[in-house]
């Protein structure tokens, strides 16, 4: 049995659908109230709790052969108090649970975030860069990264078979955050390059992502390593947003916007939004702006050369993919 947490998400989804494809049985852990439409079509089994619910978690934990753990709390803004129950926490509750049951493989999902902020022109980290580096003061999303792998490497030393994958930007099928809003911004006029646009991006379709993972967490020598899996080669921000406008029928991005500007703007946006008790996340946050047009690249050699991984869907097939779903299932279609 495969147990999975945030399945109802872009990544857990698409786990859960690659190994159903290969004749897995597949457990989920998902929120009664959660929609699990897209989970019903793959006779997955599921089972109702939540990682901040220790006895629930032991419950879907009973039998488990290998635990792929994508929940955690995502996106740069939210209170504090929630990172530390979903995505600290949870992990917390998830080892525990695992390291009782004794699971024989516990793949963490952890992030490049949990790297900090590095940036720098010319600067290529692989998985011996220190984590936690430049974190900015609201960082919420990538200090809970860094305190989940803390636990999770903390089992490791234990005795309990980790594995940790750090992905980055990922898009595809079920993407019902970046994609539609990069068309809706895209279709508007609204979109700009940040600096040059010629920045390569760490971006990941996310069904590679799912093969690379449960290729990770079956595989005998990557018990106790980190892979960075967050590229499926060479492309740039300006090459990405391009190509999404071109299946779109909309001109090429021109505008730019110095990558200083954009991430002042989004320190002081920021600043207002923590000061005036804002729920909703600003137009610009340093984290998006760091993501889009930071020039620090995240190199994935490691999990290709010791597991030989290697993506199955390039590109072009992938955003064309993430774009007509999006169009088809979210509100980018209707504008």
């Amino acid at each position: 049995m495969n147990l999975i947490t945030g399945a109802t998400g872009m990544l857990g989804s698409h786990i859960a659908q690659k190994l159903r494809q290969s004749g897995q049985p597949v457990r989920v852990l998902v929120r009664p109230n959660s929609d699990t439409s897209f989970l019903d079509t793959l006779g997955v089994e599921k089972a109702s709790g939540d990682v901040t619910d220790p006895d629930s978690v032991r419950r879907a934990m009973k039998g488990v052969k290998a635990v792929y753990h994508s929940a955690a709390r995502v996106g740069d803004w939210g209170p504090w108090d929630e990172f530390v129950a979903i995505t600290i926490q949870g992990t917390k509750n998830m080892i525990d649970a695992a390291a009782g049951e004794g699971v024989q493989r516990f793949l963490h999902v952890s992030s490049i975030s949990a790297y900090g902020h590095p940036n720098g022109k010319g600067l290529v980290l692989d998985e011996s860069a220190p984590l936690g580096a430049n974190l900015h003061k609201w960082s919420y999303y990538s200090r809970a990264k860094v305190e989940a792998e803390r636990i999770v490497w903390t089992a490791s030393k234990q005795g309990l078979p980790v594995t940790v994958i750090r992905p980055s930007w990922l898009y595809g099928e079920r993407d019902r955050a970046s994609m539609p809003r990069l068309i809706c911004a895209i279709r508007n006029g609204k979109i700009k390059l940040l600096g040059d646009g010629q920045n390569r991006l760490n971006l990941t379709y996310a069904g590679n992502e799912a093969e690379g993972i449960i290729l990770a967490a079956n595989h005998p020598k990557a018990i106790g390593q980190a892979y960075n899996l967050c590229n499926d080669g060479a492309i740039t921000q300006a090459e990405y947003f391009n190509k999404i406008a071109a299946l779109l029928g909309c001109p090429p991005i021109r505008r730019k916007v110095p990558y200083s500007v954009a991430y002042n703007a989004g320190f002081v946006l920021e600043a207002l939004g923590h000061l005036t008790g804002k729920k909703t996340p600003p137009l610009v946050t340093r984290y998006s702006a760091w993501l889009m047009g930071r020039v620090v690249f995240f190199a994935s050699e490691k999990i290709r050369q010791e597991l030989g991984y290697q993506p199955s869907v390039g590109y072009d097939e992938g955003i064309a993919r993430s774009v007509r779903w999006a169009l088809e299932h979210t509100e980018a279609g209707k504008a």
